[in-house]
């Protein structure tokens, strides 16, 4: 009795993630066809497929007293519908190369799609986790290399390599060092000189100067691209050189005279593996 009770809770369970899975199937078609809604990773489409039916079957084979004949007609089916499922996993794959990374605090998932054929990428903003819609175009075809790294909780670089083997960077922004109300420009609110291992920042009015190596080099604001309100790309010759962003503990101060409250991250553009570098202040 103990074991036809617990067959049948457990194979009540799956029934109801077989549900679960089913209700989430349909809430993203109609996501989709309504809000221009993915999945963050188109891969999962597939996968709760074949949760749902795994999930499904096993659930009947535990509740239901059906003959051998029908047991082994169900997982049948089963198979085949995981089968198919599978195909249709590495054939997408195929087509749209994915690059996908979660935050390291696990709350954010940082997302492009990429064309295959047409080398065109998009960056996909994420919701809810596991939802994403299309956010922006890449301005650069790219060769299919991407490397990403996450500088704060909510700010993930991807540097990549564009067809003619140039160097960009695409920095995806999910928080907010101020109130979350108005829109402030980063280089303003880096304003003054900021040192690090072996490096210096120094935001003024003719822009960013970035000296390492007793090598001194001018970004005008010309070649500073804001990303959200937490990071700049600092450019030459239309390729991507350094990243800054605003670490976690960074305060954004209306009164420019005052002291910075906070850190600083300074990444270089590169297809290698590079640690980016924490600036403190050091003055105006």
């Amino acid at each position: 009795m103990k074991t036809n009770r617990k067959t049948q809770i457990i194979g009540w369970l799956l029934f109801l993630f077989a549900i679960g899975f089913f209700c989430i199937q349909m809430g993203f078609m109609y996501l989709q066809a309504n809000y221009e809604a993915e999945y963050v990773d188109n891969r999962l489409f597939y996968i709760i497929n074949m949760l749902f039916v795994i999930c499904l079957a096993l659930a009947l084979w535990l509740l239901l007293a059906l003959s051998n004949k029908w047991k082994w007609f169900g997982a049948s089916i089963s198979v085949v519908f995981i089968l198919v499922n599978v195909v249709l996993l590495v054939t997408s794959s195929k087509d749209i190369r994915l690059v996908t990374s979660i935050s390291p605090n696990f709350k954010q998932v940082f997302s492009i799609k990429e064309n295959t054929d047409t080398g065109e990428a998009v960056f996909y903003r994420s919701y809810y986790g596991i939802l994403a819609r299309p956010k922006e175009k890449l301005p650069y075809q790219t060769d299919g290399t991407f490397q990403v790294k996450w500088l704060a909780d909510d700010v993930a670089v991807a540097t990549y390599k564009a067809a003619d083997d140039t160097i960009h960077q695409y920095v995806g922004t999910y928080g907010d060092r101020s109130s979350g109300i108005s829109y402030y420009y980063v280089g303003a609110e880096v304003h003054g000189l900021w040192k690090g291992e072996g490096v210096e920042v120094l935001s003024s009015q003719e822009g960013i100067t970035v000296t390492q190596n007793n090598q001194t080099e001018l970004f005008d604001w010309e070649h500073v691209v804001q990303f959200g309100t937490l990071a700049v790309v600092l450019t030459r010759e239309n390729e991507a050189v350094w990243t800054i962003a605003l670490n976690e503990n960074f305060e954004v101060n209306s009164n420019t005279t005052s002291s910075q409250t906070g850190e600083i991250s300074l990444y270089r553009a590169t297809m290698g593996d590079m640690e980016p570098i924490i600036l403190q202040y050091a003055g105006n």
